[in-house]
């Protein structure tokens, strides 16, 4: 699984991150943030590399305000919603154990607190925008 565009990486600016590593499975993923930081501090563009033979997936988060630079990328809230998913399959599985259930419930959290942060934009109407 491959999925590549360009929108101005520079490979020096590369780095890579580890935090994910514990075991044999994660400490065979790589991933590597491919951008420079944006206007608000984060980055949009990372790639991971898993199994053998090697497989890339280019994770592309949306890379300036809708309104000038258009729908371009995925949201956070996008990629938590792939997790929640997830974590709630093993919550109804043969695999449920209180570990899963804190981190889905962590990452519900942070969705909601992600969904405040737009609604309230989206009711002072800058959502869409570089302004605070």
């Amino acid at each position: 699984m491959t999925l590549r565009t360009e929108r101005g990486k520079k490979e020096n600016m590369s780095r890579e991150i580890v935090s994910h590593r514990v075991n044999g499975l994660n400490d065979r993923i790589e991933i590597t943030v491919l951008d420079e930081r944006g206007e608000g501090g984060a980055n949009h563009d990372y790639m991971i590399r898993f199994g053998e033979p090697r497989e890339e997936l280019e994770i592309m988060f949306q890379k300036g305000p809708l309104k000038v630079a258009g729908y371009n990328g995925i949201s956070n809230e996008a990629l938590l919603a792939v997790v929640i998913d997830r974590l709630e399959g093993f919550a109804n599985g043969p695999f449920a154990c209180r570990e899963n259930a804190m981190a889905r419930t962590k990452c519900e959290e942070a969705m909601q607190w992600l969904l405040k942060r737009t609604r309230d934009r989206m009711e002072r109407g800058v959502e869409g925008q570089n302004i605070l």
